[in-house]
C-alpha cells in the first residue's frame, strides 16, 4: 500500500509540472513571430520542405548512431551500472535499472546532468567568443550535447537506446524537447500516448519513422537571429574579451540545456510510472 501512494505520489507531481512547464504564454510579439516564420517557410513548397525534413531526419539517425558507437557511450554505461551498484549489488545490465525505486535513479541522474549542464555552458560560452568556425559549430555541438543527455537519462532509468524501439523514443522526445514551447504540449501527448501503446519486449520500431516537423524550423530561424546577435556583441569587448557575448552565449545554452533535461527526465520517469502503475 505504501508503494502505491508513493507512486500515485510521483504521479501527480509529474502531472503538475505538464500542467505548469508546458504553458505557453503567446504574446502579440510571439503570434506574429510564429505566423511570419511560418509563412516565410511555407514558400519553399511542400516538396522542398519535406527534402528539408527527411534530410534532418538523417543527419539525427546518422549523428545518434555515431553516439552510440564511441567509447564515451560505453564508459557512461558502465559508469551507470557502477553507480546503482551502490544501492543494490546484483545490478548487472542497464535492464536490471528498472528494479530500482525512482528516487534512487533520480540521484543518479543528477549526477550526469550536472556534467551535461556544465559542457552546454562552456560551448555556449565559446560560441559568444563569435568567430565563424565558433558559430556555425554551434549548432551542430548543441545538438551533440542534447542526444548525449537524453541518451544518458535513457539508460539511468533502464532503457538502452541502442534498441531501435528506444532510439527513435529517444530521437522523437529530442524533437519535443528542442521545438519552440507553442508546440512542445501537442507533441508531448503524442509521444505519451505512442510510447503507452508500444510493447517493452519489442526490439524494432513499429509506427511513424518521421523525427521532425514544421515547428523544427522556427527554431532554426531562432539559432540564426542568436549567432546574428552574437555575431554584433563581439565587437563589444572589455580588455580585449568579448565578455558579453560569452555571458549571453553561455546563458542561452545553459538555459536550453536545462529544458531538455527537463523534459527527458520526466518523460522517463513518467514512463516508469506508465509501466509499474
Amino acid at each position: 500500500m505504501n508503494n502505491t501512494n508513493q507512486l500515485k505520489t510521483r504521479w501527480n507531481e509529474i502531472k503538475e509540472w505538464e500542467e505548469a512547464f508546458f504553458i505557453s504564454e503567446s504574446t502579440d510579439i510571439i503570434s506574429t513571430y510564429s505566423r511570419l516564420t511560418e509563412r516565410a517557410f511555407d514558400q519553399l513548397g511542400q516538396k522542398r520542405k519535406q527534402k528539408w525534413l527527411t534530410m534532418m531526419d538523417t543527419c539525427l539517425l546518422h549523428l545518434q548512431a555515431w553516439l552510440q558507437h564511441t567509447r564515451s557511450y560505453e564508459e557512461t554505461k558502465r559508469r551507470v551500472i557502477s553507480h546503482a551498484r551502490m544501492f543494490d549489488p546484483h545490478v548487472a545490465t542497464i535492464d536490471d535499472l528498472q528494479s530500482l525505486p525512482l528516487e534512487q535513479l533520480d540521484y543518479l541522474a543528477e549526477q550526469l546532468m550536472a556534467k551535461q549542464r556544465l559542457l552546454a555552458l562552456g560551448q555556449g560560452g565559446l560560441t559568444g567568443m563569435g568567430g565563424a568556425f565558433l558559430l556555425l559549430s554551434d549548432l551542430p555541438a548543441l545538438a551533440v550535447i542534447q542526444l548525449r543527455s537524453l541518451q544518458h537519462l535513457a539508460l539511468v532509468y533502464g532503457y538502452d537506446v541502442r534498441r531501435p524501439i528506444e532510439m527513435m523514443n529517444m530521437l522523437k522526445l529530442f524533437h519535443v524537447a528542442t521545438i519552440p514551447k507553442s508546440y512542445q504540449a501537442d507533441e508531448w501527448d503524442k509521444l505519451i500516448r505512442e510510447v503507452e501503446e508500444q510493447d517493452r519486449d519489442h526490439v524494432f520500431y513499429q509506427g511513424d519513422d518521421s523525427i521532425v516537423g514544421d515547428s523544427i524550423f522556427e527554431q532554426l530561424i531562432k539559432q540564426i537571429v542568436k549567432s546574428f546577435v552574437l555575431t554584433m556583441l563581439r565587437k563589444k569587448v572589455i580588455q580585449g574579451v568579448p565578455l558579453v557575448g560569452m555571458a549571453i552565449g553561455a546563458g542561452l545554452n545553459y538555459r536550453f540545456s536545462q529544458q531538455v533535461i527537463d523534459i527527458g527526465q520526466h518523460f522517463y520517469q513518467k514512463r516508469r510510472l506508465l509501466e509499474e502503475m
